[in-house]
């Protein structure tokens, strides 16, 4: 009876993906999803807040001036931003605009969802702030 040969498979250092900023930045693009899911949810803890009542909502914001939300909520929002700006940077990647048979350029769609993310934080700003 024969035993199959046994293949040599080289070790694999587990931070492998530190040593080059591509395999970094992608690993840190997919972590941030994570983020995300808490922003999610932590909107959805202040809606029920809000729809629960003052004393709910009150409750709410003694716990979300706790250290540690503000804290996971600053990380949170720094992850979501390296998101949204890997993300804008891949997108005329993923899409393929033609205005009359002419390939809009790269550059003007990346600027494009800029300046849309800047026009909606102004609105938002103008909406919360008035």
């Amino acid at each position: 009876m024969t035993t199959a040969p046994q293949l040599y498979r080289k070790p694999v250092p587990t931070f492998w993906w530190v040593r080059r900023r591509s395999y970094l930045l992608f690993v840190l693009r997919e972590l941030s999803s994570v983020f995300v899911a808490w922003f999610v949810v932590y909107l959805l803890l202040l809606v029920h807040a809000v729809s629960s009542g003052s004393a709910e909502y009150q409750r709410f914001l003694s716990w979300s001036s706790g250290g540690w939300v503000v804290a996971l909520n600053t990380i949170a929002l720094l992850f979501v931003l390296l998101h949204t700006v890997t993300w804008f940077g891949l997108a005329p990647k993923a899409m393929v605009v033609r205005v009359r048979n002419r390939r809009v350029a790269p550059a003007a769609i990346v600027g494009a969802h800029y300046l849309l993310w800047g026009l909606l934080t102004a609105i938002v700003l103008w909406v919360v702030l008035r």
